[in-house]
């Protein structure tokens, strides 16, 4: 700050209110401008006065501890002609050369590059020699190149007690979790990565604080979650914390905390126990390698609670999971995995319409003209829908229903189809679980539901009933009645009960439309059921020889009766369809058709 002053003096004067920490000139020494004549505190920090101009230093009114208000002239400045050589008569400094960084920034860039896989080559090459990835590779393969933000990458296990800084360094790079968001085709995610290359993915403690972290910002800014789920579950090494058991850990309510908010997708390929597994099992989706094990423990808790001994590859085989259904996508390796992963992260954006997946004029002899014929409901539905679009979930569970994920002329949607192969397309048990999530998914990820119908009902008989048939099949009705998109449903042959009721969302009525193919056939029972207990005591009364034409010609009345084409003109359903206008049936119907306006989130997605 300089003051008004005589012709022949600058009056500078302190920029700020502060106390003097040096006085850099002297009474007749010449100044350049920009030169530093004395240095203040204030706050905490440095505040340097420069000369404003070149002179003469012919007065300094205060000294170093002097505490001077703002405005206080400070120096004063008989101008002058620069000095030739620069400040005080001395050189001029060089030039600083951004390219060799300061010490500190130095060791930073050090700290930075430990994290990275080519720090390790032992432990890479090890991992690479299981047939597997790291998981920084496969972060790199998931993300959009350039689009990652690491968060809390300087992290190291919390064993500083009994091991050396430079060792946990080195060793237990980002605490064995690489976290972050980025992009997938464009799209915001938060990823969590345990590395098995550190303490076997283990959790501890700086990684559970990283998770929650990650895990509070995808809840704030509403991002899908990718978990690469491999590792161990908690580490039992980690001693510097205060605590006795840790069970106040927050990470895992707090992952639960997102389901039905965001799409939570779990990869895992090699082990996953304990509470590893426990986050993947909290997944909308888990995408699993062939030569993974799941499980709630791994070897050293089956056999510490007394249970034996067992070979971690044996604790969940992928092949024993997918049959009980707690994996999604069975998939040959990482690189897989993470394909299906941007598929259905993909299904948040529009695509252009690739066209029908196969030849729609087929769909005309689908169908055997055997009513009780099998036939692929699979190539019906890979058909309908775009080319190459179909994802198909827990193939090897709840065979009785296909469900699958697929683009309809660019729109993402849900398919559920009945699956005539596996009990003659009627729902047991664990197609309604099967049917009941599904339907839960559809709704929380905004997918409008589209149903091929086959079905005699609901699977019946004591060893039914033994599965508690009874509540699996009430999940679809409680299910339905609670879905906010839009259902369109297609009854291919079978409509019987209950059972084709639950495939409607409830009641024929229920989806924005409902139609049949030409082959549809349609009965509050099986038919052939219906007229054995209907018509039984005729059965009975008919002379043995003559029994079984009566049947034939009651079932052929039934059959009549329950045709597509009555049913349609009883109006019970909407229409009846050449099938090969299938897809520009049902993308006409979707497209006139919207959801209910209710809250747009789900409170959660059942886990089973």
């Amino acid at each position: 700050m300089v003051q008004s002053a005589s012709p022949k003096r600058l009056h500078v004067a302190s920029p700020v209110h502060g106390a003097v920490l040096g006085v850099e000139v002297e009474v007749g020494q010449a100044v350049a401008r920009g030169q530093v004549l004395l240095v203040l505190e204030a706050m905490k920090m440095e505040v340097a006065v420069e000369a404003p101009d070149p002179g003469i230093v012919r007065a300094i009114a205060a000294v170093p501890g002097d505490v001077v208000p703002e405005g206080h002239v400070v120096i004063e400045l008989e101008p002058a002609s620069a000095p030739a050589d620069g400040p005080a008569g001395l050189p001029a400094a060089p030039a600083a050369d951004p390219a060799q960084p300061r010490a500190a920034l130095r060791a930073v860039l050090a700290r930075h590059a430990l994290t990275f896989d080519a720090a390790r080559p032992e432990a890479v090459a090890r991992r690479h020699s299981s047939g597997r990835r790291t998981a920084r590779e496969n972060l790199a393969d998931l993300l959009d190149a350039g689009s990652f933000t690491e968060y809390g990458a300087l992290a190291v296990a919390a064993q500083r007690s009994r091991r050396s800084l430079d060792d946990l360094q080195r060793n237990t790079p980002a605490d064995g979790l690489v976290t972050g968001t980025g992009t997938v085709g464009g799209r915001p995610v938060a990823v969590m990565a345990y590395d098995y290359t550190v303490l076997a993915g283990t959790q501890g403690v700086f990684n559970h604080r990283k998770s929650d972290r990650l895990l509070a910002i995808a809840a704030e800014q509403r991002l899908p979650v990718v978990l690469f789920a491999e590792g161990g579950g908690g580490r039992p090494g980690d001693v510097d914390w205060l605590g006795v058991a840790g069970l106040d850990c927050t990470t895992f309510a707090r992952f639960a905390a997102l389901s039905g908010q965001v799409p939570l997708i779990g990869i895992v390929a090699g082990r996953c126990f304990a509470g590893n597994a426990a986050l993947l099992g909290c997944c909308d989706i888990v995408i699993a390698a062939e030569g993974s094990s799941i499980g709630m423990g791994g070897p050293a808790m089956i056999e510490g609670g007394g249970l034996g001994r067992v070979d971690a590859d044996a604790v969940g085989p992928v092949q024993v999971l997918a049959a009980a259904g707690v994996i999604d996508l069975r998939v040959a390796d990482e690189a897989a995995a993470v394909a299906a992963a941007k598929q259905l992260l993909g299904l948040g954006r529009a695509r252009p319409d690739a066209g029908a997946g196969g030849d729609l004029l087929a769909l005309r002899f689908a169908l055997p003209e055997n009513r009780n014929a099998l036939y692929d409901v699979r190539h019906i539905v890979q058909t309908v829908m775009d080319a190459g679009s179909v994802i198909e979930l827990r193939r090897d569970f709840g065979a009785g229903i296909v469900t699958a994920f697929a683009r309809l002329g660019g729109r993402a949607v849900a398919v559920a189809a009945s699956h005539p192969r596996h009990l003659g397309g009627a729902l047991d048990a664990p197609a309604c679980d099967k049917l009941a999530r599904f339907m839960q998914m559809a709704d929380s990820y905004a997918l409008p539901l589209i149903t091929f119908v086959d079905t005699p009902g609901f699977m019946v008989g004591p060893a039914s009933e033994a599965t508690g048939m009874v509540r699996h099949a009430a999940r679809l009705f409680v299910g339905a009645a609670a879905l906010r998109v839009p259902v369109a449903s297609v009854v291919l042959r079978r409509g019987y009960g209950l059972g084709a009721m639950a495939l409607t969302a409830g009641h024929f009525h229920a989806p924005a439309a409902t139609c049949a193919w030409p082959s549809g056939e349609f009965g509050a029972m099986g038919l052939e059921g219906s007229v054995r207990l209907g018509f039984r005591k005729e059965l009975e009364a008919a002379p043995p020889a003559e029994r079984e034409a009566l049947f034939d010609r009651l079932l052929a009345a039934a059959i009549e009766r329950g045709q597509a084409l009555n049913m349609a003109s009883h109006l019970e359903i909407d229409d009846v369809i050449d099938p090969a206008a299938t897809r520009a049936w049902l993308q006409r119907v979707l497209g006139a058709a919207s959801g209910r306006e209710l809250p747009p989130r789900r409170a959660f997605i059942d886990a089973w």
